[in-house]
């Protein structure tokens, strides 16, 4: 057979005009703002029409601790779409938007892979409907703001070395991390250390993904906090007047976006905060949307389930109300090798010995599902022709001690055909009474929710408060956030802070390093390791190998 590139097999596809897929999908007309002829943005005020029709079942798609070997997460959220479709069922996906950070870095498309993709790929991968410029222009006009204030004569008293807001732009570049501004002389503003974020861990991006509407969206944004005044108090956007203007630029972009996927079957694709930096999943909005319309909702959220999956619970599901009715847990049998031990280019030869070295990742994983959430769990094998009948067998007797079914998923080569066994599984496992909890409590303190995090989830030891995040914590306590839940910045590499840690490691403790408050998106950010709000481009960017021709075809994208 020939092999086909992700973008070659998205090429190829004869997509339907989003108007049909919108009827497809219940929208009608009225709701919808056409992109071209193949995406759309549907107005928000559906929900509020729609408010008496029932929830359809919400799906969460996670996976097991990410290697270089590939899971498939988005593939396979795609391809349990348009399975659940050819069974019969109504169904809405609802994904989040690629970064162009990880398009020209190392990850490449993010639109899904083989024949479970959403399509235009092109555009999705690419500038899409806008959303990350609005979001990347509402954060700079709050930085612009800020710092003209200070310049004008600085009436609130704001400390320039206590500034806690950056600038941002939706592009991996480390040259722009660490900078001093304002240079120039005294017409040019106010010399001061200052730095980039990327565009996906801006607070921006977690409000505009939290917020259910417009009003919702200018309160939250006022709450944000840039900085502190010199004798301590905080300085937030409503202090500046800012949020009326970041709520117009905005305005569009709350907005979920409507596409397809290669088979048809309507996919939301709105919001995307990174899983490590970030809470990782795709808007409130285009979820609550995706249930109005669909008896089934599939969504993913980012990396492995102790990142997306803990945050999509612990933040999104306590914030918007939802309650999950099934969790599929994906993993491959390479992947499971590798955190087993064995290098990535011995991947493809049978070790049965590396394999069961490597289960206590996805078995952590998926108890962590069951046990510390109380929700019905599937792990979805997405299958490589190299995978033997021995390992695919032993991944099932180890799930099957847990309690927990396997579903081989062949999405990536058969599209939905390939995903009718994960289908059916997830049907049944919707039907069945579930105890959703959340893994702390609203009342814990910041520190008691972080140790729930690192010693239910992660199966740390503990948490130590290093260099400056004891101080910050007593601070935020005394400014009243001590109720929020947190969002922990942690490699995906790992269960631990330490990305050379594989498998599923003991005797390990999480070092906090920084604490800081998003007031407006209504959570605690805990930086650990050495994890970064900006990434960097590798030394080979997946940009060199991006090119377009005389007619406009992208080709390079994967």
């Amino acid at each position: 057979m020939e092999y086909k590139s992700d973008i070659e097999i998205a090429q190829a596809c004869a997509m339907e005009p989003i108007t049909a897929v919108a009827q497809r999908a219940g929208v009608d007309e009225a709701y919808l703002e056409q992109y071209g002829r193949y995406k759309a943005k549907v107005d928000f005020s559906l929900l509020k029409d729609k408010a008496d029709a029932p929830d359809g079942k919400l799906i969460l798609v996670t996976a097991i601790t990410p290697t270089p070997a590939g899971e498939g997460k988005t593939t396979t959220t795609i391809g349990l779409g348009d399975a659940l479709r050819r069974i019969g069922k109504n169904v809405v996906i609802a994904l989040r938007e690629p970064s162009l950070g990880p398009v020209f870095g190392i990850k490449g498309g993010a639109a899904g892979g083989g024949y479970a993709q959403v399509v235009p790929m092109e555009d999705i991968n690419l500038h899409f409907t806008g959303d990350f410029h609005a979001i990347g222009a509402a954060n700079n006009l709050l930085a612009a703001m800020l710092d003209n204030h200070i310049q004008q004569g600085n009436t609130l008293g704001i400390d320039p070395r206590r500034i806690t807001w950056r600038r941002a732009v939706d592009m991996n570049d480390r040259q722009l991390r660490n900078i001093v501004s304002g240079l120039g002389g005294k017409a040019n503003g106010v010399p001061r250390e200052d730095g980039f974020d990327i565009t996906v861990a801006s607070e921006i991006m977690a409000v505009l993904c939290l917020a259910g509407d417009v009003m919702d969206l200018k309160a939250k944004l006022a709450r944000i906090i840039v900085g502190y005044t010199y004798d301590g108090k905080p300085v937030t956007a409503g202090d500046l007047k800012a949020q009326g203007a970041m709520a117009a630029l905005l305005k569009d972009a709350l907005k979920p976006n409507l596409v397809q996927t290669l088979e048809g079957t309507p996919a939301f694709v709105h919001g995307g905060p990174f899983a490590n930096i970030a809470h990782g999943c795709n808007s409130v909005t285009a979820t609550k949307v995706a249930r109005k319309l669909g008896d089934y909702c599939v969504t993913e959220a980012g990396f492995g389930a102790d990142l997306g999956a803990e945050k999509f619970l612990d933040i999104k599901c306590r914030m918007a109300g939802l309650k999950p009715d099934a969790v599929v847990v994906v993993a491959t049998v390479r992947a499971l090798k590798y955190h087993g031990g064995v290098e990535k280019a011995d991947l493809g030869q049978e070790n049965l010995a590396a394999l069961e070295a490597g289960m206590p990742n996805l078995l952590q994983h998926v108890e962590n599902i069951t046990t510390v959430y109380g929700l019905p769990c599937v792990v979805a094998i997405n299958r490589f022709p190299t995978d033997s009948e021995a390992e695919l067998e032993l991944v099932r007797e180890k799930c099957a001690a847990l309690g927990v079914n396997v579903a081989l998923s062949e999405v990536w080569g058969k599209g939905g055909e390939g995903g009718i066994e994960l289908a059916n599984e997830v049907v049944r496992l919707c039907e069945k009474e579930n105890d959703f909890r959340f893994s702390y409590t609203d009342d814990m303190s910041i520190y008691e929710k972080l140790e729930a995090v690192a010693t239910k989830v992660y199966h740390a030891d503990g948490v130590d408060l290093v260099g400056n995040a004891a101080k910050q914590l007593q601070e935020l306590e005394a400014l009243g956030f001590g109720s929020l839940p947190v969002c922990i910045a942690k490699t995906q590499y790992s269960f631990s802070d330490d990305p050379t840690k594989r498998c599923a490691p003991r005797g390990f403790r999480v070092a906090v390093r920084n604490l800081k408050v998003s007031a407006g998106a209504g959570f605690i950010v805990a930086l650990t390791g050495d994890i970064m709000t900006m990434p960097g481009l590798p030394k080979v960017p997946a940009a060199e190998k991006i090119d377009v021709d005389a007619n406009g075809k992208i080709s390079g994208l994967f």
